[in-house]
């Protein structure tokens, strides 16, 4: 299916705690976005009634004959079934299906972490490079992979999801069941949890924000926990390179905006674990487009031709 002839599409990025809606050109550029949080909304059609007048709202922008949409998983892929852990109203909700019969378009959609490495590979960090690994670190740690310069999807649609590969065998244990994974060790819930069992002295509530305020302000446990938190992430990057001939990895997410914490001891573990010639060469690179990512990522899963979508 090609790209409709109009002055872009409408973009929906779905996060735990909001919704984002864009009109979004051809040259990736935001013309027009609304934002509201998830908890305004009580039920499953309440939430989605106010998706879609978000997203007539920014539709006043410009002709468009698609939506793109990056929503938080878990998720059926491509049929667009969601149920995103923090939204609670929808469980197997038919979000891209409704969308489509609602506003009259095609809709494509794809996990959230997937849309941000679509951006950032479209337009943000990870532009001119064909092999490519995104990561968003944040409560959880997500991802999504361009080999070759397309998106690659996997059997389910998961490709890229590098949170839960194991980087301490004898870690602490993921929610997903297994032990040591990524995100067990590296997300930002975990860095806060990991820092709380070492003794880490902040009031209930406090989290990643204050934890890097009291590691920039010389904490000895807010500093480790953040120095643990780039080894893993480090180990991590390392053998996805090594396994995928990656040339960049592009981290973003909330926990990207401690890089000056992380990237220290994560350039010093990918040192350490990267041997091979090939696997030393590839770059970290932090996050360019921030909060649009998603936007601008849902939006390219229809700009940029049939280099991010396989689900039909």
């Amino acid at each position: 299916m090609s790209r409709p002839e109009t002055d872009g599409v409408l973009a929906l990025d779905v996060g735990g705690t909001k919704v984002a809606a864009a009109f979004v050109d051809h040259d990736g550029q935001i013309r027009a976005r609304q934002l509201f949080a998830t908890g305004e909304a009580h039920d499953a059609d309440e939430l989605f009634d106010a998706v879609v007048e978000a997203l007539r709202t920014v539709g006043r922008s410009g002709s468009f004959g698609a939506v793109g949409v990056g929503c938080g998983g878990p998720m059926v892929w491509p049929q667009g079934l969601v149920s995103p852990l923090n939204i609670a109203a929808w469980r197997g909700f038919a979000l891209r299906e409704r969308l489509a019969v609602e506003l009259g378009v095609p809709v494509r959609l794809h996990n959230d972490a997937v849309a941000m490495t679509v951006g950032e590979h479209w337009s943000g960090a990870g532009r001119g490079h064909d092999n490519l690994l995104g990561m968003v670190v944040s409560t959880g740690i997500g991802g999504g992979l361009v080999l070759d310069g397309r998106l690659i999807d996997g059997h389910t649609g998961n490709a890229g999801h590098v949170g839960h590969v194991v980087v301490e065998p004898d870690g602490p244990t993921c929610a997903c069941g297994g032990v040591g994974c990524l995100e067990a060790v590296a997300s930002g819930r975990s860095t806060v949890r990991l820092a709380r069992l070492a003794g880490w002295a902040a009031p209930p509530g406090a989290g990643g924000r204050e934890l890097a305020d009291d590691a920039r302000a010389g904490d000895v446990i807010a500093g480790a926990a953040f120095a643990r938190t780039g080894r893993a992430l480090g180990r991590g990057i390392a053998s996805a390179v090594s396994l995928l001939d990656l040339s960049v990895v592009v981290v973003g997410g909330g926990l990207a905006q401690a890089a000056d914490l992380i990237g220290p001891s994560l350039a010093t573990e990918y040192a350490h674990r990267a041997g091979l010639e090939f696997a030393r060469q590839p770059r970290v690179r932090w996050a360019q487009l921030g909060p649009d990512a998603g936007l601008v990522g849902a939006a390219a899963l229809w700009q940029a031709g049939e280099r991010y979508w396989g689900g039909d």
